[in-house]
């Protein structure tokens, strides 16, 4: 037996690193002696002793044992918590650049602490990157406070924020955020006019919370910041009253699976007929067919409760990853728009591309990536290929002893719900709590009905809600309690079995009225009710274990099985009892679209009713070979994605490095005088053909387009250069022009032409930048009917885009030289401001996705903070 062990150890490579892991582990525990007897002030100074120690050459896996001692100690005494030795390996394995997966519970938060200092250190920076604004405005207040008692400064990078705020955050040792935010701050970053406009510095070192929501499942859509586009609205109305007098089947047929709807023949003549109009699909109507397009995936695909919810005339996006609300996001291309016309709201402005970018190329941009999560191994693969990331699993702190039970599946949806209720009924009888889980607000509201109506008290939590999250899941684990969460499952909030004794002092802390309390008062009702609370929650703590802890009810299978593990994994956690259990029907999504029919006929040939139960071993193989095909499928969109961003991705670096060039005010005579070099030779060659008789080359036209470009006012003729070679004319007029480019200097003076070449550069890229990609897109969107003429749209896409990046490259120098000749300067009132624009997010194949407005806020409208209120009621309150 200990041999079988020896033997699955020695080929087992996680066991390995986890065993070699424990020997530095062995080595920071050594340290605790010496470091605990330290006073606070000696404590904080072992930051600029290991600082110094860094500069004399150390490196960071050399100090790693003494600074993660340092750490451990400073949370002991701030936060009254030390770090287990499972949460050491955590953090060693994401100083390594790994991702560490960490069961739910296990405290990954406070492991993130040990690696953001002793990189902190370097001086370089660190990002903590989140899924949303609340868990990095908490993660930053609460794990900021080991950092703040050790000397180092901590950022936080949230919506909403005033530029310099944003700067200086970025210029803190440590900076929490969320992950749109970062990739939004590149972008802008590299749309700034001015240095000073800059917020971000280099991309050192991140450690991505929940890393498989981050890099996998948002990976699908890339960051788009676009700025307003003048178009008229009326259009989406018209179609709005057009679309849903068609019918389904006929008119137009709808994949669910793909998510794409397609309108028949039929379709198009009873669109024509009622537009008055002969062909929709004539040159003159692609903006008619556009909105057609878009009002169909508006109606037939895109929900309401389920992709999005209207509150206070807003149309507003459900994330489809955590159930959260998107507060200012917009789906784009127009979608948003006949949202909007088919719910009767008021319409906002449509959008073109300014700057985009994937997640995976903005993160693979950093020096070194670490990630956590409790469910990354499904996806190892991915992240090994696409990030370059191997996945170490890190044993947990106690052993678990949750029981997941089989799948139960239902023939109809009304029955599984019943069965769940009455489930329900049973567990909350014993006083056992209740987690259950569903996949949209619909679902939820239909469950909290149905519980309603048994007279069952319980907790909704889903994006109507949101605001009331961390509240609601921590008191979950409560004695005879039922909450009801849509697949976000109150991600970052532990649910303690027995209640949360800090939320339930807070709350009745809100609840008295002590504003004219002195802060001695004020600590020491804190300081009883947290006692108090302590006690309580400890006696009930014992109740619940004694029922069974938390069981998880899973209404839904979701799509991918981590979302389902996450749901799962809220109980047992630290060693607590518990229990989970999914129930399913052949009417849900996921067994509809890719379950087997075989289990379908399978349950008419036995005659089972519609409320008897089916548990069978080919059941759960049919639910996770389905999973399996939509996660394959998922993955596949994300690398088609990023395969074409592959090819934007080299041309962005390029012109993006170049324009950080420019920005910087580096010196650009150089480069001036050899764009006015190429302009000169593309032209001679254009006009005048290698290989062609001098008698054909067309002079008149060489000199007129000289006259336009690269030498203003010349008095040449074309008889003076008929019997002049190639070579000469290009050396001719090249000498021509570079002597009108430093007469142009004289004139204006060589400070003047500097700011003056920085300043054309930059505005005439940017036009340039933002027109290629709006081509790139319409390429794009055509390419994939180059198949049916057996090519490869992918090397197509290559070839073609290179071309058009060389055309760019090529009017980019042509319209710099032509205006540097021709501008005048006028000295500018005050300085120059960045261009308002708008955030979105699209899905190549799938839903659109979020747009996020940076204009003013209106009193009436939802506060950025992302509570939920109106921004008069929150943060727009007169203080």
């Amino acid at each position: 037996m200990e041999l079988l062990g020896f033997l699955r150890n020695l080929l087992d490579d996680n066991a390995r690193i986890v065993k070699k892991m424990q020997r530095v582990v062995d080595e920071i525990n050594g340290l605790e002696s010496s470091v605990t007897p330290l006073s606070d002030a000696d404590l904080r100074a072992k930051t600029a002793y290991l600082k110094d120690k860094l500069d004399n050459g150390a490196g960071t896996d050399d100090i790693l044992p003494e600074a993660f001692a340092v750490v451990r100690e400073a949370s002991k005494r701030v936060l009254g918590m030390r770090h287990f030795d499972v949460q050491l390996m955590g953090g060693i394995v994401l100083h390594q650049g790994r991702i560490a997966e960490m069961k739910t519970g296990e405290g990954k938060t406070l492991v993130a602490t040990l690696p953001v200092y002793l990189n902190a250190l370097t001086g370089r920076g660190v990002h903590v990157i989140t899924v949303n604004d609340y868990l990095a405005r908490r993660d930053s207040d609460w794990m900021g406070q080991i950092y703040r008692f050790l000397g180092l400064s901590v950022g936080l990078i949230v919506h909403g924020l005033e530029w310099d705020e944003r700067r200086n955050s970025y210029w803190s040792d440590v900076t929490y955020g969320t992950n749109n935010e970062f990739g939004f701050d590149y972008l802008r970053d590299n749309m700034a006019t001015h240095p000073d406009q800059l917020v971000q510095r280099e991309l050192h070192y991140a450690i991505v919370d929940e890393v498989d929501s981050i890099l996998v499942d948002e990976a699908r859509t890339p960051l788009i910041i676009s700025g307003q586009a003048d178009k008229a609205t009326d259009l989406y109305y018209t179609f709005a009253k057009v679309i849903p007098r068609l019918s389904g089947e006929v008119d137009y047929t709808v994949d669910e699976k793909a998510h794409t709807v397609a309108i028949t023949e039929e379709g198009v003549a009873k669109v024509e007929k009622m537009l008055g109009v002969e062909n929709l699909y004539d040159d003159t109507n692609i903006e008619l067919t556009h909105h057609m397009n878009q009002a169909l995936k508006a109606h037939a695909l895109m929900k309401r409760d389920r992709d999005y919810v209207v509150k206070d005339g807003q149309v507003i996006i459900v994330d489809e990853f955590t159930g959260r609300l998107m507060f200012g996001r917009r789906y784009s291309d127009g979608l948003h728009q006949s949202i909007e016309a088919k719910e009767g709201v008021r319409i906002e402005r449509e959008s073109q591309t300014l700057a985009t970018i994937t997640f995976q190329n903005y993160f693979r941009m950093y020096e070194k990536l670490a990630g956590m999560t409790g469910t990354a191994a499904t996806e190892e693969d991915e992240f090994r290929k696409i990030y370059n990331l191997d996945v170490v699993v890190i044993p947990t702190h106690k052993p678990m002893v949750r029981k997941d039970m089989p799948d139960v599946v239902y023939k109809t949806e009304a029955a599984k719900f019943r069965a769940v209720v009455d489930e329900i009924q049973q567990r909350h009888a014993t006083g056992q709590p209740v987690l259950v889980g569903t996949i949209s607000i619909e679902k939820s509201e239909v469950l909290s009905s149905m519980l309603k109506r048994q007279g069952i008290s319980h907790q909704v939590l889903n994006a109507k809600y949101h605001d009331k999250e961390a509240e609601i899941i921590a008191q979950a684990g409560r004695l005879g309690a039922v909450t009801i969460a849509t697949n976000m499952a109150g991600r970052g909030t532990d649910i303690l079995l027995g209640g949360n004794p800090e939320f339930l002092s807070q709350a009745e802390l809100r609840k008295l009225d002590l504003e004219a309390a002195g802060d001695t008062e004020l600590e020491a009702t804190e300081r009883s009710l947290l006692e108090k609370y302590r006690n309580a929650t400890g006696e009930e703590r014992n109740n619940v274990g004694g029922q069974g802890g938390l069981h998880i009810i899973g209404t839904e299978r979701h799509e991918s099985r981590r979302i389902d593990n996450q749901l799962r994994g809220r109980s047992g956690r630290q060693g607590d009892p518990g229990s989970s259990q999914f129930y399913s029907s052949l009417e849900d999504d996921l067994m509809r679209l890719f379950g087997s029919d075989n289990i379908a006929g399978l349950m008419e040939r036995l005659g089972i009713e519609e409320d008897m139960p089916i548990e069978h071993g080919l059941i759960s193989k049919s639910i996770e070979t389905a999973q399996k095909r939509v996660e394959n499928r998922n993955f596949d969109i994300r690398k088609h994605v990023l395969q074409y961003d592959d090819v934007m991705n080299q041309q962005r670096e390029l012109i993006y490095r170049q324009r950080r060039q420019v920005l910087t005010g580096e010196n650009l005579k150089d480069v001036i005088r050899q764009m006015i070099e190429d302009s000169v030779s593309r032209s001679v060659d254009t006009y005048c053909p290698d290989g062609v008789h001098q008698e054909e080359w067309d002079l008149e036209g060489l000199l007129n387009h000289a006259e336009q470009i690269f030498l203003p006012n010349h008095q040449l003729q074309a008889s003076e250069l008929e019997e002049t070679g190639r070579d000469d004319i290009k050396e001719l007029l090249t000498n021509a022009s570079l002597a009108a480019y430093d007469a142009r200097e004289e004139e204006l003076g060589p400070e003047n032409m500097r700011e003056l070449e920085r300043v054309l550069m930059l505005r005439i890229v940017d036009e340039k930048w933002m027109d290629h990609l709006d081509t790139m897109d319409q390429l794009r969107e055509g390419i994939g009917l180059r198949a049916y003429g057996q090519k490869d749209p992918l090397i197509e896409y290559k070839f073609e885009s290179y071309e058009m990046f060389q055309n760019m490259i090529s009017t980019i120098q042509e319209d710099t030289v032509r205006y540097l000749f021709r501008v005048n300067l006028v000295r500018e009132a005050k300085p120059a401001q960045q261009r308002k624009t708008v955030e979105n997010r699209y899905a190549e194949e799938g839903p659109k996705k979020p747009v996020k407005n940076e204009s003013k806020v209106g009193r009436n409208d939802p506060c950025p903070c992302g509570s939920g209120k109106k921004y008069k009621k929150c943060c727009g309150t007169p203080q």
